[in-house]
This record gives C-alpha cells, structure tokens and sequence, in this order.
C-alpha cells in the first residue's frame, strides 16, 4: 500500500496535501488570482527551490514556443537542476543542461505574467509578497486535474516519472489556454 502511495503521490504526506488542495480549491480559499486568458504573456512557474518541477515546465513550455520564466520562492540564484531531475528530463528527450535557478529577490515580473505554482501554499505566499501579489496565479497541476503536485526532491524515482508526466499534461494544456504567451504573439 505504502509502495503505492510512494509511487503516486511522492508520500503519504503528498497524498493529505493532495486532498487539502482539492478542499482548498472547491472552497474557493486557494489564493489563486485567475487571469484574463489573453491578456497571459508569459508563463512562470513556481515552486521551493526551482530545480525540479518549475526547472522541467519552464523547459517544457519553451520548448512548446511560449515565452516563460521561473523562479524558487527559498532557493539560491544559480543553482542547477537537481541530478534525479535531469535525468528523467533527458530521458524524455528535454536538457535542463542551462537551468540555472532564480530566487524570488531576483526574480523580474513583466505585465502579462501568470504566475503557476506547484502547491497551494507557494500561492499563498505569492499572494503576501508585495512585488508579487497583483499578479494574476493558480495551480499548475489544475491544468492536469490535479491541484497539489508534490516535490519529488530525493523521492521515489517512480514518483518523480508521475510529477513530471502531470505537469508535461499541465503544460499542453496551458499552450491552449494561452496563446497569447507564445513566443511570437508576446
């Protein structure tokens, strides 16, 4: 049981954050600030530490031609993506080779940013930082139907193949949703 926890949710503390997002989310206390789709110019993913699931969507949507950015809301600017995340990356053919984290003190919003963050708590950080707060935000993984994309950070390598197929599925979906912040429309 425990094995497929590990495998689904990343841990069994995934799995209750899991179930909190959706609560969180249906109650209408998730933080979010959903923006005017064609007024979306860039995407920018959020997460911790900007080296596993900001890292793979940002190289993703580039990938897909769409302007984005991320950023770590406790990380150190520089910092590579995690080895156990470019591994998985390159095997689905994506290089997080040139991945440098950026913190949030370094981060630089534009008009037409939609922030995405993995949890609902990065949202509600978002929401309490002044420079940040007026921007519109919301749930990566709610593109995918699931709210809570936990850290795979040092997890079971069968977790980290789940987190990364949600937010490639998160991903497509946003390209369709915002065409606005493909690279040539911005």
């Amino acid at each position: 049981m425990f094995a497929a926890i590990d495998r689904r949710f990343g841990t069994w503390r995934g799995a209750v954050r899991l179930g909190l997002a959706y609560g969180e989310v249906a109650g209408g206390i998730a933080c979010d600030l959903r923006p005017e789709p064609e007024a979306v110019r860039r995407l920018v993913f959020v997460c911790h530490g900007n080296i596993c699931r900001s890292a793979y969507a940002e190289a993703l949507a580039r990938r897909a031609g769409m302007e984005t950015a991320s950023f770590g809301l406790s990380t150190t600017t520089g910092r590579p993506a995690w080895p156990g995340t470019a591994e998985v990356a390159a095997r689905r053919g994506l290089s997080l080779d040139g991945h440098a984290a950026t913190d949030m003190r370094d981060f630089r919003a534009r008009p037409g940013d939609y922030l995405l963050a993995m949890e609902t708590r990065h949202l509600r950080r978002l929401s309490a930082l002044s420079g940040l707060a007026h921007l519109p935000r919301g749930l990566l993984g709610a593109y995918a139907g699931v709210p809570h994309l936990h850290d795979p950070f040092g997890l079971d390598p069968a977790y980290m193949e789940t987190c990364l197929t949600r937010i490639e599925e998160a991903v497509r979906a946003l390209c369709r949703a915002f065409p606005n912040a493909a690279a040539a429309a911005s």
